[in-house]
């Protein structure tokens, strides 16, 4: 059973950085597309970052140049490094092992 944890969300001011952790188990994250989405209030949930089994990535337009989506095959975890943050950015965060699973998210709130 694949099992996807969050972790590093937060309050943060406009111009500030997190972290976003994704502990997984039951799963090899280095062999499966890994991926970030998020789903602000009213809106659909968006894809924001991926990381393929080979090591590609690809962003959201929006997050382009601010987020930084990388793993750790060691410790079979995924992170979003997120800086430059927007009010825009606020969402409930989501890990996903793409087309298996979902974690429980993370609330990640930017101020103005």
């Amino acid at each position: 059973q694949v099992r996807l944890v969050e972790s590093g969300g937060g309050l943060v001011q406009a111009g500030g950085s997190l972290r976003l952790s994704c502990a997984a188990s039951g799963t090899i994250v280095r062999l499966n597309t890994m991926g970030w989405y998020r789903q602000a209030p009213g809106k659909q949930r968006e894809l924001v970052a991926v990381v393929q089994s080979g090591g590609s990535t690809n962003y959201a337009d929006s997050v382009k140049g601010r987020f930084i989506i990388s793993r750790d095959n060691a410790k079979n975890m995924v992170y979003l490094q997120m800086d430059s943050l927007k009010p825009e950015d606020t969402a409930v965060y989501y890990c996903v092992s793409v087309g298996r699973s979902w974690g429980q998210g993370t609330q990640v709130t930017v101020s103005s």
